[in-house]
């Protein structure tokens, strides 16, 4: 449940572990502070003026006099710091009138019980700086003013103040530092999914702390080793398959001017068959050291485009892409994939059905047929260099088996993949998932 409802991504979790740990120091502070402090002054501070009143109320009851009554007022006046009156002939009211923001009231009313054994009322919403107390007498009310700062504790407010501004300022400062440190990550993160669609990134500049420069540094030199592995395969594929074709040429030229026979006609397909090897080569090599740029177009143009050519050519292609599908890839490398996988398909089956759909995430491009299909366990097999299955389904345009090895290698450099599964016509769907 814990990993369901935790953050995914590092600078939510960062953030977690920096800010949480503040927040609960603070917590602890807050408790300590208002169980241990706050709650003991004011306690303390509530049974000093309850202990006062109830002194004052005994002396003013002792002395009937009306001399030694005022004097007892003004003894607590000067001394006390509280202010005492009489209403005589008036009754206490029976509801007391207290401060819904303050929760010391209890511990109020707790000590003045505690001191006074006569009728008594205390309000703590009257007056912003002071609390009245009333205590019954047999002539009248005696009145109270006691200074509010006397009766509890009044830091509390400021305390919370700074302590919930400290925190976010704390918050906010570990906020601004995590980001600008997971900058430089998203930085690098980006260069590699640019660099596995295919792009360049070549504005990438490591930076951030000093672990995150060196995967930086780390990813560069990958990058710049995949280059330089891609371009000598390339190159390697392309001399070779270039320097057979002169041979292969001499060997047509002596063929052609022998007398027809079986066995020169048998030499003649193998020629045929070599050349057709040679050009699968040859198009494998240009695709991996294509140095295309990526374009943005309409997916739905090049499909209609290449569907044209293919009905040109004879073929029955029904095509249903809605317009304007934008995508950001090398033009003429997914040409040449998606021609394959619809030539495939008109060459295993009697019509291609090709259908596009996009969102916000993906694009996939379905290529069906009704032919014959494959069996299931050889899906992953075609995918290899050089594979062929029987002769009633090659899934290669030239025959030699590198057909659906150039359409993975496309849909993969492009951040994408290609998958196969049985179509409901019967024959083989073909799926290449890109991003957007």
């Amino acid at each position: 449940m814990f990993r369901r409802y935790a953050p995914k991504s590092l600078y939510q979790r960062v953030l977690l572990i920096v800010i949480l740990p503040i927040f609960l120091m603070q917590a602890v502070v807050t408790y300590i502070f208002f169980d241990r402090h706050w709650d003991r002054v004011s306690a303390n501070l509530s049974n000093n003026v309850a202990g006062q009143i109830a002194l004052i109320t005994r002396l003013y009851s002792e002395y009937p006099d009306g001399d030694a009554r005022d004097r007892v007022i003004d003894w607590a006046l000067e001394d006390l710091n509280v202010q005492v009156r009489m209403d005589e002939g008036q009754e206490i009211p029976t509801d007391d009138r207290l401060s819904p923001f303050n929760v010391y009231n209890v511990v109020l009313d707790n000590r003045l019980r505690s001191r006074i054994d006569q009728p008594y009322r205390f309000d703590t919403q009257s007056w912003r700086d002071y609390v009245e107390v009333r205590v019954q007498l047999d002539e009248g009310v005696l009145i109270f003013l006691v200074l509010r700062e006397r009766a509890f504790a009044t830091t509390g407010p400021i305390f919370l103040f700074w302590l919930v501004g400290t925190s976010f300022l704390l918050g906010w400062v570990a906020t601004v530092f995590m980001r600008n440190q997971v900058k430089s990550i998203l930085r690098l993160a980006r260069a590699a999914e640019a660099f596995g669609r295919g792009r360049d990134a070549p504005d990438f500049r490591p930076g951030g702390a000093t672990e995150v420069r060196k995967a930086g540094y780390a990813f560069i030199a990958m990058r710049e080793r995949i280059k330089r592995h891609l371009d000598q395969r390339a190159s390697m594929l392309a001399g070779v398959s270039h320097d057979l074709r002169t041979p292969l040429t001499r060997i047509k030229l002596g063929l052609a001017m022998e007398h027809e026979s079986p066995e020169i006609e048998a030499l003649r397909n193998d020629v045929l068959e070599m050349e057709r090897m040679v050009e699968a080569y040859l198009d494998f090599a240009r695709n991996e050291a294509a140095d295309e740029d990526p374009e943005t177009f309409d997916l739905s143009a090049l499909l209609q485009e290449i569907a044209d050519n293919a009905r040109r050519a004879g073929g029955v292609v029904h095509l249903n892409a809605p317009g304007a599908i934008k995508i950001s890839a090398r033009r003429s490398a997914l040409q040449r994939a998606l021609g394959n996988l619809i030539n495939n398909a008109l060459r295993h089956g009697d019509a291609a059905w090709i259908d596009a759909s996009a969102n916000d995430q993906k694009i996939l491009v379905r290529v069906e047929d009704d032919g014959p299909g494959i069996d299931p366990t050889n899906y992953e097999d075609v995918f290899k260099p050089f594979t062929r299955l029987d002769e009633a389904r090659s899934l290669s345009e030239s025959g030699v088996g590198m057909g659906l090895t150039i359409v993975r290698d496309v849909a993969r450099s492009h951040g994408g993949d290609v998958r196969l599964s049985k179509s409901p016509r019967g024959g083989l769907r073909a799926t290449i998932e890109l991003p957007v």
